[in-house]
């Protein structure tokens, strides 16, 4: 899977578990050595990062004898160098949403068709409910490949007639992942004649149902594992919660429109739970950030009605002055783009609660980003508030990496964090009489959003037994 939150041993799993150190460093040159040994004299090049990953993940699980490899695509899947699988046991698609447009396209429809690349002659495909003329390319595609199509039963369907399942992953739009991973499992289960599970049985004849553009699978009765696998489930970074003291923090890597919409309907439902707990103030803060071609002022507006007493944004660095953890590193990026675009994402916010309140925009002129970042020696403790001439009811900062943004926003009050720095950040009372309600508040609700880099940045700083 990918991309990784902390660590790159993340991506290779074995039981559930990131392959070790000792085993990541025997295969990764032994994988390097070949294929630096084997390359094209006249076109001399390596594989590039994903798919170097990719080849070393087939050569570790054919090494290590794996009975079953589940294998997330990186982008797409018509082009994804993971797409060399010519006769996988099962495929899957699951809700399908707006993300790298540059590469996939711009439209549901273009996505829908690079996704439908992973379908295979004869191999079993299932998707979940999908908008009318995506659904339509899906079917399509399985068509061209004579593959067959199926759309899983919703979870509802599995708990009639008995109790609730319970998921281990918080979030009404788990339950899809659920029904479509129940499919999966129960696929490759058939084809290795479990004959211990009478209660699977054979997939529907591929006949067109009445209103429906492609066939539903069959709903069976799950089996004890099924039903403990789907309770047990953990997946950090997706609708994850720490609770650190009266800090709460909220993690979830959703970065589309589709993703954040869901992300709001989690965050908003498990703070209010909390809420109902303790009879004292709150306060609600947004950290976030987005990279890449995403439509950022989009994904913001939907995180208007979380009602945050404060937006965070920042780079997905850990620390500014350091680029000591090459995992946590991505080189393609410089500080002062990403602290550009956190700029940019800061004026996105103020404008969007000015227009919610219809009052006039906070700032009258663009923040111009050579003069806020200089001079250089103080880039260490670069604290960036919006000028205002009256108090601001819902401040948008910028730090420069996730080390002083979270300090900031714990004020002391989260074990894993040091207390910020008393002097150093440029004094402004938005960012003063903030820090004193976060100080004095009964429990702090913090979402970290728009990146899954920036959550396993987060994670690493706020859990460092992951560092391990």
């Amino acid at each position: 899977s990918s991309p990784h939150l902390v660590q790159v041993r993340e991506r290779i799993r074995i039981n559930g578990q990131p392959i070790s150190k000792d085993l990541f460093n025997k295969y990764f040159w032994l994988v390097y050595n070949r294929l630096e040994e084997t390359k094209d004299p006249v076109h001399a090049s390596m594989p590039a990062y994903f798919r170097f990953l990719t080849i070393m993940a087939f050569h570790v699980f054919l090494q290590e004898k794996v009975d079953l490899a589940v294998v997330e695509v990186g982008i797409g899947g018509t082009y994804d160098c993971t797409n060399i699988i010519r006769a996988p046991v099962v495929c899957g698609v699951s809700s399908l949403g707006i993300d790298h447009t540059s590469i996939l396209g711009d439209t549901m429809e273009k996505i829908a068709w690079q996704k439908g690349g992973i379908f295979k002659p004869g191999v079993p495909a299932f998707t979940v409910a999908q908008p009318e003329r995506p659904l339509e390319v899906l079917r399509e595609r399985a068509q061209e490949q004579k593959c067959p199509l199926y759309l899983c039963p919703e979870l509802d369907d599995f708990e009639e007639g008995c109790r609730a399942l319970e998921l281990g992953l918080a979030g009404a739009h788990q339950r899809s992942n659920a029904a479509l991973a129940l499919q999966l499992a129960r696929t490759w289960l058939q084809r290795r004649s479990f004959q211990a599970l009478g209660e699977l049985k054979e997939v529907l004849p591929s006949t067109e149902l009445v209103g429906r553009p492609v066939p539903l699978a069959p709903v069976f009765r799950l089996t004890d594992a099924m039903i403990q696998g789907l309770r047990d489930t953990e997946w950090l970074g997706r609708t994850q919660v720490l609770s650190h003291g009266p800090v709460r923090w909220y993690l979830d890597g959703a970065h589309t429109t589709s993703s954040i919409q869901a992300c709001v309907r989690w965050f908003c439902q498990a703070a209010l739970n909390q809420d109902e707990l303790h009879d004292g103030s709150e306060v609600r803060v947004l950290l976030f950030n987005a990279t890449g071609d995403r439509d950022t002022a989009a994904l913001l507006k939907l995180l208007v009605p979380c009602h945050f007493d404060y937006a965070v944004f920042c780079p997905n660095f850990m620390e500014v002055s350091v680029a000591n953890n090459a995992d946590q590193q991505n080189f393609n990026v410089t500080l002062e783009n990403a602290l550009t675009r956190c700029l940019e994402n800061q004026q996105t916010w103020t404008r969007l609660l000015e227009e919610k309140v219809g009052q006039d925009p906070w700032l009258p002129s663009p923040l111009r980003v050579g003069e806020l970042l200089q001079p250089a020696p103080v880039r260490g403790s670069l604290l960036l508030v919006p000028p205002a001439p009256r108090p601001l009811n819902s401040p948008a900062l910028v730090f420069p990496c996730l080390a002083q943004a979270l300090r900031w926003v714990a004020q002391g009050r989260d074990p894993h964090l040091a207390a910020p720095a008393a002097s150093g950040a440029h004094p402004h009372p938005a960012a003063s009489s903030g820090a004193v309600l976060l100080r004095e508040a009964a429990v702090v609700h913090v979402l970290v959003t728009g990146s899954l880099h920036l959550v396993g940045g987060a994670l690493r700083l706020l859990d460092p037994s992951l560092s391990q």
